[in-house]
């Protein structure tokens, strides 16, 4: 690179001899652009991988035609240049030197490093710097302070401590953010030199002592936003904060805070954001907070604040978050709350509460998240909270009475966490719950419920934690407890529940924890409990539970805790296993088992052996026997007595049996029936009509057929933008009725192999508008005629995961965790709450969209329902346009398709995302395939080599087992793969904290 720039340089000085040679000619002098010479310099000095500079020539007599460039019309110099998002990498070149008019630099999102204080070039005209989230190191410049406004160096590994004169001559800054770096020790006293800053940002850092508020940053008085949030900050935070009578965000959380708030903290009335959580203040509520009536979001959780709750809480009306949990605030919640109507969370947990929760919550319309864990409320859950769209409930540990309400439509759809635990309330759980199909964690515990044991706990889809310890509950275990398949934690002890424990509870595939213990419980202890591969802890205790122990228990290699104490059990242990581990506790009180570790008799369960009268067929009597024909005849008789009991005996038994399971599965048909029928009722669309309309547009969120505007479809997407081709068909961005809200996304059908009967394809996609999911595009109508078909369904703007996904910003391995899990759940909900299950067939970066959150959302799912078959046209497409993600068995018409093609392409994309390549790539001498690389990598210990080194820091713990995950889902025999309903408890399970995750097991 020096050779280059010496190169330059020389052009430089042949360019000036020129220019003189020319002047004594009397010709046209040549004019060199420094602007040029020093941006072809700087470009020199970096790798574009993807020539995103090929414009940047060093021939052109002036850069202002280049890309990202921006000039002065009046002087033609340089003012801007905007290099965002580019993946560059490389390090500040002092080309950028002689850009002697620039105004703003910003080369955010890229990968620059080097340190800073040495490389960055001294331009006197620069106003905007940005150099955020790149991997700068090294101090701060002094250099850069003299002219500048903006100045965002966040999200880079700059460290150490602040000069104290760094804001010596900052009399310019307006914008300034250190966040999210390894900066630390104290703040620099110059910094209340910088009298028109407006936003501070130094989060995420180590800094520490106690800032000069009094003096310093009080004084900034044109302050609006502060955030000094997770840093090592100590000392108090006095008064006189109503000076910055400008700022709107205020956060202090994350830090070593002590002593009161400020009182005059109410004086800033135009704070809209308020977040002091995760500090040690202590002392009550400012009353002058009631005066910030633009605040929308307060957070003062964990710490030691003491008062009454303020009874004022409703003058805020503008709400939208209130966390005060963990803290020793006393009274009573008031009835004013009501006035707050954009609330949607409200944690109030872990304090000193009490009285009746005010009815009036109710009125909060947009409450999603409610929490009063661990007070002293008591009176009853308010008639119409559950009418509300909420998402979590937890009213743990508090004194509530009466029994639970019955839920809405809305709560039902919209419910995932609901905790009632340690209270006194009491009646039967509504069957309606049945219908939460989003609901993952119930506990209903510690209460005295005097319920039969809910049988419509086996209709929830998606529940993970069931918890109904010592809350009297009676009656059966039901038998299809574990229909989903996805329970993780079923705990019953403490009850009255009496029977036998239930064959089927084999079928809990996903349980971790079973307890059943202190029941009534009778019977044997099922042999299909070894079928439980995932079971760690396995409690039976204080039951009336008899035989011998299943052998088989000891094949279950996961399980960590057994007692089986106080049955009547007899017989030998389980060799194998935890079994011959377990000590006295868990073994006593029962009858007979046989173990070293006990007293007592050793009963084993040995039939005694059917002896057969040898001559009950005459066949050689002894000669010494009497033979009459009295003695023969009688025994004969004797014989067919026997004989014709035991036969009657096996056909009552046959019988009976026949009969037991008719009624079974007429009970099975009727609770079906009923799920079917109540779903049917709640999830039914308003637009279904008897007939389908040929050559209509179809709506299911319409009661009108077809909008006014819309007299010919095929016209309206000639108009519309192209926005991508499939193997199904082209897709087209569309507004209904001209307006961005109404975006739709429009896929004309390829009219090859299409059902075309108008009632079957009616049929068939309105089943596939029923799938309703966060995690899927929703389905909202069609188009039919012979010759011309459309599906309308949801438009996502942010565009697929195959674009973000190898662009620039990488995403983080939050955002990318996320959409693993997301696109897993989508398609567990596709594929078990369908029968038959919906199958995708087409998993592929280019088929998950994104929404602003970077929430998946699966679209082009069953389009396969649609044709009359999987024609070879269809399938040898799907090969050329997803390469690296069909299944195996797919090219193989001999072997049954089913759900497991979708975990094959799901657990390749896992890989793609993790690492970040291609599933295949091909080089000059070789084609790598990413099943195969990572597999070996994992198997010499290496995986995490193959981590995307664009992603930045991820967590081990969290990044193996789901690499592990993929390598089982790609599995080549689909048998071995997992359900996705057991991928989506596994990476649930992954992403729990640790000390969480060992709690759990």
């Amino acid at each position: 690179m020096g050779f280059v720039q010496f190169l330059l340089y020389f052009l430089v000085s042949a360019f000036s001899l020129n220019s003189c040679i020319a002047k004594a000619n009397d010709e046209v002098p040549i004019k060199l652009n420094d602007d040029v010479l020093g941006l072809i310099v700087f470009k020199y000095d970096l790798i574009d991988p993807f020539s995103s500079l090929t414009s940047w020539n060093e021939d052109d007599d002036s850069p202002c035609s280049w890309k990202f460039i921006s000039c002065n019309p009046v002087t033609g110099r340089v003012s801007h240049v905007l290099l965002d998002n580019l993946s560059l990498s490389g390090k500040l070149s002092k080309g950028l030197q002689k850009l002697q008019h620039l105004e703003v630099l910003s080369l955010s999102y890229n990968n620059f490093s080097g340190e800073i204080i040495t490389d960055f070039p001294v331009i006197p005209t620069l106003e905007n710097l940005n150099l955020s989230h790149n991997s700068l190191s090294g101090q701060l410049p002094l250099s850069v302070m003299t002219s500048i406004k903006f100045l965002d160096l966040s999200y880079n590994s700059l460290s150490g401590p602040l000069p104290d004169n760094l804001f010596q001559n900052c009399l310019s800054l307006r914008y300034l953010s250190l966040a999210s770096n390894s900066l630390q020790g104290p703040l620099p006293s110059t910094l209340s030199k910088c009298s028109l800053l407006n936003t501070l940002n130094l989060s995420n850092n180590h800094f520490s002592g106690n800032p000069d508020f009094s003096t310093g940053i009080w004084s900034l008085n044109r302050l609006r936003t502060l955030d000094l949030s997770e840093n090592e900050f100590s000392g108090s935070v006095p008064e006189g904060i109503s000076a910055l009578h400008n700022m709107k965000v205020l956060q202090l959380e994350g830090n070593q805070f002590s002593g009161p708030l400020p009182i005059d903290i109410g004086l800033c009335i135009h704070l809209y954001k308020l977040d002091f959580s995760d500090n040690l203040f202590t002392g009550p509520l400012p009353e002058s907070l009631r005066q910030l009536t633009s605040l929308s979001y307060i957070n003062l959780s964990n710490n030691m604040l003491s008062s009454d709750f303020p009874q004022w809480i409703g003058d805020l009306s503008k709400l939208v978050y209130i966390d005060f949990s963990s803290n020793s605030l006393t009274g009573s919640l008031p009835l004013s709350i009501s006035e707050i109507k954009a609330l949607t969370y409200l944690s109030l947990s872990n304090n000193k509460l009490s009285g009746n929760i005010p009815i009036s919550i109710v009125y909060c319309s947009m409450l999603s998240v409610i929490r009063l864990k661990g007070n002293s409320f008591n009176g009853t859950i308010p008639e119409g909270l559950f009418d509300l769209g909420l998402e979590v409930v937890d009213f743990s540990d508090n004194q509530l009475v009466g029994s639970i309400p019955a839920g809405s439509r809305r709560f039902y759809e919209e419910i995932r966490t609901l905790d009632l635990s340690r209270n006194n309330l009491t009646g039967n759980v509504t069957a309606e719950m049945g219908l939460s199909s989003n609901l993952r964690y119930l506990n209903l515990s510690w209460n005295n419920l005097q319920s039969r044991m809910p049988a419509e706990v086996g209709y929830f889809q998606n529940l993970m934690v069931l918890d109904l310890r010592n809350s009297a509950i009676f009656g059966s275990i039901p038998a299809d407890i574990c229909e989903s398949g996805r329970l993780s934690i079923l705990q019953l002890d403490g009850n009255s529940l009496g029977g036998s424990i239930p064959e089927e509870i084999g079928n809990c595939s996903s349980l971790y924890l079973l307890s059943l213990s202190h029941n009534n419980l009778s019977g044997p202890i099922p042999k299909s409990i070894s079928k439980l591969s995932k079971l760690k802890i396995l409690k039976l205790e204080f039951n009336e539970l008899s035989g011998e122990i299943p052998l088989e228990l000891g094949k279950l290699e996961n399980l960590l805790a057994v007692n089986i104490s106080y049955n009547n059990l007899i017989g030998r242990l389980p060799s194998e296993g935890i079994f011959p581990s377990l000590d006295q506790s868990a073994l006593q009180g029962n009858l007979g088992i046989c173990s070293p570790l006990l007293k007592g008799p050793c009963k084993m369960n040995v039939p005694k052996p059917l002896v057969l009268n040898p001559y009950a067929y005459g066949n050689n009597r002894p000669r010494n026997v009497s033979s009459d024909y009295d003695s023969i005849s009688s025994h004969h008789r004797m014989l067919l007595s026997t004989s014709a009991i035991i036969a009657i005996s096996a056909a009552v038994f046959i019988v009976f049996g026949v009969i037991v399971i008719s009624l079974l599965n007429i009970s099975a048909k009727k609770r079906l029936a009923f799920v079917d029928h109540a779903l049917e009722s709640i999830f039914s669309s308003s637009s279904r009509s008897a007939s389908p309309a040929t050559g209509k547009l179809i709506l299911f969120d319409s009661r009108s057929s077809s909008p006014d505007f819309i007299n010919n479809p095929e016209s309206l997407l000639n108009k519309a933008s192209e926005i991508g081709e499939g193997v199904f068909g082209t897709v087209y961005k569309v507004s209904l009725g001209g307006s961005q809200e109404r975006m739709v996304a429009i896929k004309k059908l390829v009219t090859s192999n299409i059902i075309q009967y108008c009632e079957d394809f009616d049929r068939e996609v309105r089943i596939l508008g029923k799938a309703k999911h966060p995690n899927l595009i929703s389905l909202k109508g069609y188009y039919w005629t012979p010759q011309f078909q459309l599906l309308v369904s949801e438009f996502a703007n942010n565009g697929s995961l195959q674009a973000k996904l190898h662009a620039t910003p990488p995403l983080s391995w939050a955002n990318r965790f996320k959409i693993v899990l997301g696109t897993a759940k989508g398609l567990a909900y596709l594929h078990h709450s369908f029968r038959p299950p919906i199958i995708h067939y087409n998993i592929k970066p280019s088929n998950i969209l994104l929404d602003d959150n970077c929430n998946p959302k699966i679209s082009d799912f069953g389009l396969a329902r649609l044709l009359t078959k999987l024609d070879k046209h269809v399938m040898s497409n799907r090969f050329q346009s997803a390469l690296g993600y069909v299944a195996p068995e797919l090219a193989c018409q001999s072997l049954r398709v089913n759900e497991k093609c979708d975990v094959y392409g799901f657990g390749i994309m896992i890989l793609e995302v993790v690492t970040g390549r291609r599933p295949i790539e091909y080089g000059e001498d070789n084609v790598v395939i990413l099943n195969d690389h990572v597999r070996v990598l994992l198997e010499q210990g290496n995986s995490l080599d193959c981590v995307d080194p664009n992603m930045g820091d991820y967590p081990e713990d969290e990044v193996l087992p789901v690499l592990k995950l993929a390598l089982v889902c790609t599995s080549q025999i689909p048998s071995s793969r997992p359900s996705m309903a057991e991928v989506v408890q596994i990476l649930q399970v992954i992403k729990t904290p640790v000390p969480q995750r060992m709690e759990m097991f």
